[in-house]
């Protein structure tokens, strides 16, 4: 019989199950915050870009107009493109959250954030179903594996029907198009994932097409449900 040490520190796992009351202290205080601000888009992009890049300038000027649509905006607190986004929102007289967590590239949340829409989180899978429960919809300006992560997270609850088809718009044309590549060269021709797959998400560069496609999302989901009420 082979002996097995179990790598982890079982005095330390033995107080696994008392994380529960944080965890749902934080989903709580979540929902709480986050069911109240209305319609809202969430918009996700690097933490390292800096105010130079003219992707900063593209997430300021596409949530400027995501607000004017009536939508608050929801980001991840931190600078380069969350920064921009949450900028946008305020200087466009809107509602601008930010989900903070302690990572090492964000050590403080950006300035732009409503004060009463500040919430912080210790863990990962509460603040991505944040970004995702009150979202009408989602843009992704560049980013690295946090922003890669939360994009095929939101694209496979779409496509397993988990949540309803709400609009994934990518902006930076030259900036994913070599990954939109590899989708359509590598993993659909090794039929991984599936051609109507590639239609989940839009590619552009034009703020108004994502701020007016969100509206009309939007829109088109209201009167729906409406339809489905009265009936």
């Amino acid at each position: 019989m082979s002996e097995y040490i179990h790598p982890q520190d079982v005095s330390a796992a033995a107080g696994d199950a008392w994380k529960l009351f944080r965890i749902i202290s934080e989903f709580v205080n979540g929902f709480e915050t986050l069911s109240n601000i209305g319609p809202s888009i969430s918009v996700f992009g690097s933490a390292r870009l800096p105010k130079t890049s003219p992707y900063y300038q593209m997430a300021t000027e596409v949530s400027q107009k995501i607000v004017k649509k009536g939508f608050a905006v929801i980001t991840g607190a931190g600078p380069g493109i969350m920064e921009a986004a949450n900028k946008g929102a305020q200087e466009s007289k809107g509602a601008s959250c930010g989900l903070i967590i302690d990572v090492p590239f964000e050590t403080e949340p950006n300035p732009y954030i409503d004060p009463k829409l500040r919430l912080s989180f210790r863990y990962f899978f509460v603040r991505k179903v944040m970004f995702a429960r009150y979202a009408q919809g989602f843009v992704f300006l560049p980013g690295g594996l946090g922003t890669m992560d939360e994009l095929f997270e939101v694209l496979t609850l779409i496509q397993t029907k988990k949540t309803v088809p709400i609009p994934v718009y990518l902006m930076g044309i030259s900036y994913w198009k070599g990954l939109i590549q590899w989708l359509k060269e590598t993993a659909l021709h090794h039929k991984c994932i599936s051609k109507q797959d590639l239609d989940l998400f839009i590619l552009t560069d034009d703020s108004d097409e994502v701020a007016e496609g969100l509206e009309q999302s939007y829109k088109d989901r209201i009167k729906i449900q409406d339809v489905s009420i009265s009936k």
